[in-house]
């Protein structure tokens, strides 16, 4: 018995003959000065300390992912807003090309459902039912950003936070985020 695409593939293709479909993943991330701290090694019976910073300067990390290629988008901003969406819906729908139509799975956070959100004519988007993160891939990126790269850490300033992000950022080759963003429903979308 063959497989059937999902009504939304089905429905994006119809719309957009002769385009090559992608499923990206999109999500936000508030990395700041209040940090994260992790697990460390330690000697038994010691209690190893951790630097933890209280000051209040955030960064916030935009991305997209296509989970089957590792082909990424992303865009940092001092807050979140439909302005910055629209931003990085642009840096998307220039990353997946014009041969493509992108079906871009998001939350339903303030600024993805904006009246004024405007969106390229290759995206098509796709909003996850309310309370269910563990649908989007790209949610993963960030637990592993902040283990890997960005915990433990006390930054200077928000020029530091922002260069730092944007080293961890830069960290991720498109095989690690396919690993990352991996999801069985999307290979079978497509």
């Amino acid at each position: 018995m063959a497989r059937r695409r999902p009504p939304f593939v089905r429905e994006v293709k119809q719309r957009h003959p002769g385009k090559r479909i992608e499923v990206w993943q999109q999500d936000e991330a508030r990395i700041g000065q209040q940090g994260t701290l992790t697990r460390v090694w330690g000697q038994i019976n010691s209690r190893p300390t951790a630097v933890r910073q209280t000051e209040y300067e955030w960064a916030y990390l935009f991305a997209a992912v296509n989970p089957l290629t590792g082909a990424s988008s992303a865009l940092i901003a001092p807050t979140v807003n439909t302005h910055y969406m629209n931003k990085h819906l642009q840096f998307i729908s220039r990353e997946a090309g014009t041969e493509a139509h992108v079906v871009l799975v998001l939350d339903r956070a303030g600024w993805h459902v904006a009246k004024a959100l405007k969106v390229p004519e290759n995206i098509t988007l796709l909003y996850l039912p309310p309370y269910s993160p563990e649908l989007n891939g790209a949610e993963r990126i960030w637990f592993f950003m902040r283990s890997h790269y960005l915990s433990n850490r006390v930054f200077k300033d928000y020029d530091e936070l922002f260069e730092s992000l944007t080293k961890a950022w830069n960290l991720l080759d498109p095989a690690r985020l396919k690993t990352l963003t991996h999801a069985d429903w999307v290979e079978r979308a497509v």
